[in-house]
């Protein structure tokens, strides 16, 4: 029994615990939403001092919108592939620093005859996708006063982002945590790798190692993001930005488990037309594999719950390296 015990301790003061602990990596590829600084949920737990957090994260998401509202008319129609390396180090048991490091891609892709066969198998309806030509690349936008398009494939670096977490309380599995970020404006809006401009943002964290005694590991998050004015946008940008989500992890053996994500934020734009004008709702699920005590791999998918404010579908992958 004893031996069971020091286990038991063991494992939970080693770094498993951090890496296994985090919520998947979710940012909403939508070419409009995804030039805002929009952070991804984390765990609010903070690492022994000096240590440090690796990850990569991969996603491909398919994008098809055809919506035209007064003297408004959007089309998007493509896909995006996101690449980002993100590191974090612990200054001490109550400070860390965060950096990401984002490069995307938009292109014509090659999703669309599998999306269209899944719509066919089960009879859902496709809003159109299956009546326009396959793995083209159109983002489109105009009304009275703007317009901005895109029409052959671009790529570059995105907006790199900052973020300090201070930890506000941590004690019995349980940990809050208060995080302020700085987006820089070192992305293009002519790729739509990013706004270019300086976005900020603050936004509270709850972590905890477990649920009503059930194995469940959850977190959660609610912030604010004030948004720089983009030009290309005028007046239609909505500037003061909300944004939530919420996580639940299930450890079903000791590499394995699988996870539900709700991701949430206002619509960065004021619109008639509903793509951009309604709050996006996003929900995920995933598969963790923790491959070491350091190395952990994540597989999930993305829906927009709330139908067109985000990608089609994204595929996601992420592996983590938590080092001394």
């Amino acid at each position: 029994m004893m031996t069971r015990i020091t286990a038991v301790f063991l494992a939970l003061l080693s770094p498993t615990w951090v890496a296994a602990g985090e919520p998947l990596y979710v940012k909403n590829l939508s070419p409009i939403a995804s030039l805002f600084g929009l952070p991804a949920q984390q765990s609010a737990a903070i690492a022994a001092a000096g240590t440090w957090q690796w990850d990569f994260h991969s996603a491909l998401a398919s994008h098809y919108i055809e919506e035209r509202r007064a003297s408004e008319a959007l089309s998007f129609d493509g896909e995006t592939q996101r690449l980002v390396l993100a590191a974090r180090y612990a200054l001490s048991d109550q400070w860390q620093l965060q950096l990401e490091l984002p490069y995307s891609k938009q292109s014509a892709g090659f999703l669309d005859t599998g999306i269209d066969r899944w719509h066919n198998l089960w009879g859902l309806p496709d809003n159109g996708r299956s009546d326009v030509p396959r793995d083209q690349l159109n983002y489109r936008y105009a009304d009275s006063e703007q317009r901005f398009d895109l029409y052959s494939r671009r790529a570059g670096l995105g907006d790199i982002s900052l973020a300090v977490q201070r930890s506000l309380y941590r004690a019995g599995g349980l940990a809050l945590a208060g995080t302020v970020g700085y987006k820089f404006g070192t992305g293009d809006f002519a790729d739509f790798s990013g706004s270019g401009e300086a976005d900020s943002y603050a936004v509270l964290r709850l972590s905890s190692d477990s649920l009503a005694a059930a194995p469940l590991s959850w977190h959660a998050q609610l912030g604010y993001l004030r948004a720089a004015k983009v030009s290309a946008l005028a007046g239609r940008q909505q500037r003061d930005l909300w944004f939530a989500g919420a996580s639940a992890q299930w450890q079903f053996s000791p590499s394995w488990s699988l996870l539900g994500q709700l991701d949430a934020h206002k619509a960065p734009l004021a619109s008639a037309i509903d793509a951009l004008a309604k709050d996006s709702v996003m929900l995920s699920a995933g598969l963790r594999w923790q491959l070491s005590q350091r190395w952990g791999l994540d597989f999930s998918i993305v829906e927009d719950i709330a139908v067109e404010t985000a990608p089609d579908v994204m595929f996601q992958a992420s592996l983590r390296y938590l080092g001394p």
